[in-house]
């Protein structure tokens, strides 16, 4: 929108909650560079719908309050389109992180289940997964060995969840465990807003000898009930370079390498 005439603020506040309709929540970063404008007007817009009740303030974002309408969808469907292009560059820079004859862990998610072209590159793989999704999709790389967690079936997600899928996984030893999130920031790490999740989560980061969180820039700053891990407890942190730079740099400064995919090109680049 930067080429358009400058919209007035009326115009900028409901082009902010079509954005948030979609997304659930975003960052101050994207939402100026999309609206064209400075970081300053965007946090007075922010304001101005927090007083009415339509948005929360996070940390380096905003997100939809309850009433405002509609949280990220958590249908398969509805999710599996929202921000493609930043999951396909976030699945390419993280397949480099495999090696021929490991075991991978795939969690549950649209990110994750778009690594699975890109896993079919190396040799002698197997994947462990919860996802019926990426089930169905590896269905189609008969040179991948899959092996699904089995567990109680989450029908909204297209997952299985719980203490059968968590045991599965402890009986394995997994070489990389790559975790998805519709929700992350620096205070509260990595959340999930169910605790059957939490379980099988944390059975993977268990089980496997390197922890990467595979999340787009878009769901950071967002928080749900459950903690599952604090970001520095992960390994590699693959996202896009829509995170604001001071985050990774910090992120960095824990000694957690984050790797930036360029959107649009497929590249990365690593803070350390």
């Amino acid at each position: 929108m930067a080429n358009d005439p400058p919209l007035i603020p009326e115009q900028r506040q409901r082009e902010l909650l079509r954005l948030l309709r979609g997304a659930g929540a975003l960052g101050i970063r994207h939402l100026a560079d999309h609206l064209g404008v400075s970081h300053m007007t965007v946090r007075r817009d922010i304001a101005a719908l927090e007083a009415e009740g339509r948005v929360v303030s996070v940390q380096g974002g905003v997100r939809l309050t309850e009433r405002a309408g509609v949280e990220p969808p958590r249908e398969r469907a509805s999710r599996a389109m929202l921000e493609l292009p930043r999951k396909q560059a976030i699945a390419a820079a993280a397949v480099d992180l495999v090696s021929d004859d490991s075991v991978v862990f795939l969690d549950a998610g649209t990110t994750c289940e778009a690594l699975v072209p890109f896993l079919a590159r190396r040799q002698e793989i197997t994947v462990v997964t919860n996802d019926f999704f990426a089930i169905a999709t590896l269905r189609g790389y008969p040179s991948i060995q899959t092996i699904h967690t089995g567990g109680l079936v989450d029908a909204a997600s297209g997952s299985s969840t719980g203490p059968l899928a968590a045991a599965t996984l402890a009986a394995l030893a997994v070489d990389v465990a790559f975790l998805s999130t519709g929700a992350w920031d620096r205070t509260h790490g990595v959340t999930t807003p169910e605790l059957d999740k939490l379980t099988l989560k944390r059975a993977a980061m268990d089980a496997a000898s390197v922890c990467v969180l595979v999340a787009d820039s878009t769901k950071y700053g967002a928080s749900e009930r459950f903690k599952v891990a604090a970001l520095d407890t992960f390994d590699v942190i693959v996202t896009d370079d829509g995170l604001d730079e001071g985050t990774a740099v910090d992120l960095g400064e824990r000694g957690v390498e984050v790797r930036l995919a360029h959107v649009g090109d497929h590249a990365a680049r690593a803070l350390t």
